[in-house]
């Protein structure tokens, strides 16, 4: 099964509303091609497991795999693990968290990009119940450190570093490193500790949109530059006209979560709407509304003057 943010009423679910069952909750981010995520989840098939990925095509090939097999304990996300930690979990809720093989990032100018890192281990531990763990297995000596010292600086976590378990070198990465002859890394993080800093879930909206009354305008060229938003930063990437008017394709980044979308300017029964598209079924957060309402004040440059204000 996969897991659209978008269609869920509440964030975050109830383990029994994902799953239909009750179980001990586990997250695997990054599960690749899913042949770990199959093999973990005919090997504890009490355990629910929520598996996170970023990559499109690894998610429908894993999708494929265990409808094949059969397997009805795994939910998949395609999207980055902290927003699934964050919007899919209840606090106090996992069991385990896998990261097998974390993209290491490897250049210093990128390195804040890495997962492991001391804000993410602070957030993790409200989502961990007491004695929760995450298993961590890398070929990258030096990301390894870097995540052993991130843990150790939160306190909130006892960390043991040992041998891989046999089954998380069995991942499509892992079994062709193995063949090159590299070095496995392994450590398990226990939460003994958790952050006192609340971490609600994502704030989204019902709707983003403006009503404006005016001429649309003959044509709608927008600057493709970044557009500061709260936590992250929009762009204008390309604008299509239509027949009822223009459709804006936007990209927005915010703190854990990533999207690409269609705005649009279009005449209505009620005037020119500006405003999201429903096309993709977008999540509508501070960020997309923000997009908004920059697009709203490139139309009033133009001349068009706002009526109805839902940004």
């Amino acid at each position: 099964m996969l897991v659209r943010p978008a269609l869920l009423p509440l964030w975050p679910p109830r383990v029994g509303d994902l799953f239909g069952r009750e179980g001990p909750l586990v997250l695997e981010v990054g599960f690749g091609d899913g042949r770990f995520t199959a093999e973990l989840a005919k090997a504890q098939p009490d355990w629910l497991i929520l598996g996170a990925e970023v990559s499109a095509a690894s998610v429908l090939r894993a999708y494929r795999r265990l409808k094949r097999e059969g397997i009805g304990n795994v939910r998949l996300y395609h999207g980055q693990g902290p927003f699934a930690l964050r919007n899919l979990v209840p606090p106090g809720s996992l069991k385990r968290v896998i990261v097998n093989f974390p993209d290491p990032w490897p250049k210093k100018r990128h390195q804040e990009r890495r997962l492991l890192q001391e804000g993410f281990f602070r957030r993790l531990s409200t989502r961990l119940l007491a004695g929760g763990d995450l298993l961590l297995t890398t070929d990258h000596e030096e990301y390894f450190h870097f995540a052993l010292a991130e843990a150790e600086r939160t306190g909130l976590y006892r960390v043991e570093v040992k041998d891989p378990p046999e089954a998380h070198l069995r991942t499509k990465y892992a079994l062709k490193w193995r063949e090159a002859g590299r070095t496995f890394f392994h450590a398990v993080f226990t939460k003994v500790a958790e952050d006192p800093t609340p971490w609600p879930p994502t704030r989204r909206y019902e709707v983003a949109h403006a009503l404006l009354k005016g001429e649309l305008p003959k044509d709608l060229a927008l600057a493709r530059v970044p557009l500061p938003i709260p936590g992250g930063v929009a762009v204008f990437l390309e604008v299509a006209r239509g027949e009822e008017g223009f459709y804006v394709l936007t990209h927005v980044e915010e703190e854990d979560l990533t999207q690409d979308l269609l705005l649009e300017v279009r005449r209505s029964s009620h005037g020119i709407y500006a405003g999201v598209s429903r096309f993709g079924s977008p999540l509508i957060t501070e960020g997309v509304k923000e997009a908004v309402r920059a697009l709203v004040r490139e139309l009033g440059r133009r001349g068009l003057k706002v009526v109805q204000d839902h940004t």
